[in-house]
């Protein structure tokens, strides 16, 4: 079992446990999942040819149900260890993070978030957390697990009132949503001490309090 440092960052050049080893798993596993599903998608779409549409078809239909388990897993490892409490959302201090990424960070000033075991995700993280969870994941999911079953849409008189046409839009209207949240969290990643800083920490567990 992982061992945690329990005290927040005193000094310069302190680091902290703060990434556990299923953390680190469930974040790379969705990572790869998600680009395989927009790879797939969007050769599904015909935005360009690859593996084929039938390839394609099966990849993006296997991958998102390895997605679906994965998170019904982290849901519930989420819940056991109280790690859910990283992403209730709050408006404290939001205004000093958008100075921070809108100019201060252009001009060498200090994060005014400090990362700790019980904080770290700062709040305009969260509220980007809560738009993917509220907003993006329900559109793509619902729309995907409509467009897979649509040959059970007359069972349930879905037929009689939805159209495929919408579905489709849905869904890819999901995956540019889910396209430009994956650019910025891969920029956002970038922005430590040191480009590679924030990355290397998901891969360690272990990150530097400055």
């Amino acid at each position: 079992m992982d061992k945690a440092i329990d005290t927040p960052p005193q000094d310069v050049g302190t680091r902290i446990y703060l990434y556990k080893r299923y953390e680190r798993f469930w974040h790379w596993s969705q990572a790869v999942l998600v680009i395989i599903m927009m790879l797939s998608g969007f050769e599904v779409h015909g935005s360009y040819h690859l593996l084929g549409f039938e390839s394609a078809v099966n990849l993006h239909t296997q991958s998102a149900w390895l997605l679906l388990s994965l998170w019904a897993f982290t849901i519930f490892w989420q819940f056991t260890t109280g790690e859910w409490r990283q992403y209730l959302p709050t408006l404290k201090r939001v205004d000093a993070m958008v100075r921070y990424y809108a100019w201060g960070i252009f001009r060498d000033a200090p994060n005014p978030f400090h990362k700790t075991l019980q904080h770290k995700h700062n709040p305009l993280q969260r509220l980007a957390y809560l738009a993917l969870l509220a907003m993006i994941s329900p559109l793509v999911w619902g729309s995907g697990l409509l467009y897979l079953f649509r040959s059970n849409w007359a069972r349930v008189s879905l037929d009689s009132w939805l159209q495929l046409e919408w579905v489709a839009w849905a869904h890819t209207a999901g995956a540019f949503m889910m396209l430009v949240f994956f650019i910025v969290h891969i920029y956002l990643a970038t922005i430590g001490h040191k480009p590679t800083a924030h990355i290397k920490a998901m891969i360690t567990g272990w990150e530097d309090a400055d």
